[in-house]
């Protein structure tokens, strides 16, 4: 028996309490994520999303730990009805289709992004607990940055470093880390932005994808909300919810900086995030598959670029990635001038 037929009679056996359904019960499927997670709205009053979470490939238990974790701040996560942490099966709270992403393009998004930094800050109010959030280490960090000549250069482009090359990547790797190492520690979703965020009828922002969160620096999400992989800002609006960001929490006494220096932080934190997607949304194409990242790459290496020629301690790595790797990467049948990526944004 296929696993969403499996899927779909553990949940009739367990559906909550009011819930109506025809028997057996319809599956359809959601668009996935990233992961191996497989997702489908169940044909019930009210709905359902069942999901299917490979065991030998994702931590269920994580997931559903952390979410309560967050639920207890009051960030809107789905409320987790039923699981089988056995088989990977999860009967969860839908939280419909109205993601951030979709109508970005086409209004001021304030309304959006109010919910947004609202919610961050009820993720970054959770608790600390080093038994459901493990540390987002210098290790953990350097393993993500290590996904970018492992796949982008090497495995993408087909570039082998010299050992000069090796080092002004170590020395780069090694300046992010200091930087995020720097930071006050809060809850980090890992992936906030907005396909990850769902808008809800009573104008609160719905969180999903939740299950890699970890312990970490304070500007990780907002720089994954702010410049986010799937949609740019103008900067304008990027730096008015960053400051925005930022009076909240001097506010709320979690950040004691100049703004100077924390724009180089979220700065710097963002550098450390797109690296990492330049590798991971490679190997999502190369390893699983997935080829439909690839036309994202131009806007992420758009903020790489632009952030690394901003600063002395990175423009050798801009040049270096404009001199070594552009040229080949103009012959990628995906690629499109990173100059302007971004500048037509639409879902």
């Amino acid at each position: 028996m296929a696993y969403h037929e499996q899927l779909a009679g553990w949940l009739g056996d367990c559906l909550p309490d009011g819930t109506a359904a025809d028997l057996p019960l319809a599956l359809a499927p959601l668009r996935g994520d990233a992961g191996f997670r497989q997702y489908y709205r169940v044909a019930s009053q009210p709905a359902l999303i069942a999901a299917y979470a490979p065991p030998a490939t994702e931590n269920t238990l994580a997931f559903v730990t952390k979410g309560l974790a967050l639920a207890r701040s009051g960030t809107h996560v789905p409320r987790v009805h039923a699981v089988d942490y056995r088989r990977g099966f999860v009967a969860q709270e839908d939280l419909g289709d109205a993601l951030m992403l979709a109508g970005l393009a086409a209004d001021n998004g304030d309304r959006r992004y109010g919910a947004a930094l609202a919610a961050l800050a009820r993720i970054q109010a959770t608790a600390c607990d080093p038994a459901v959030f493990p540390a987002y280490s210098a290790t953990l960090l350097r393993e993500e940055m290590a996904l970018f000549p492992q796949w982008f250069v090497h495995a993408l482009l087909g570039i082998t470093l010299t050992p000069q090359e090796q080092t002004l990547l170590a020395n780069l790797f090694d300046l992010l880390i200091e930087s995020a190492d720097a930071q006050p520690r809060v809850v980090v979703h890992r992936d906030y932005h907005s396909r990850n965020l769902l808008l809800l009828d009573d104008g609160d922002m719905g969180v999903v994808d939740f299950q890699d969160a970890v312990i970490g620096p304070l500007s990780y999400d907002l720089v994954s909300l702010l410049r986010d992989c799937y949609y740019r800002l103008p900067e304008t609006d990027l730096a008015r919810y960053r400051d925005q960001y930022l009076a909240a929490a001097r506010q709320s006494g979690l950040l004691r900086v100049e703004t100077q220096q924390f724009a180089r932080w979220f700065d710097f934190m963002g550098l450390q995030r797109h690296i990492k997607v330049l590798g991971i949304f490679c190997r999502l194409w190369l390893r699983d598959g997935k080829p439909g990242y690839l036309k994202d790459l131009p806007l992420v290496i758009r903020y790489v670029l632009e952030v690394a020629a901003r600063y002395p301690e990175t423009r050798a790595f801009a040049a270096w990635f404009e001199a070594r790797l552009l040229p080949s990467l103009a012959a990628q049948p995906w690629y499109s001038p990173w100059q302007q990526a971004g500048e037509i944004c639409a879902p």
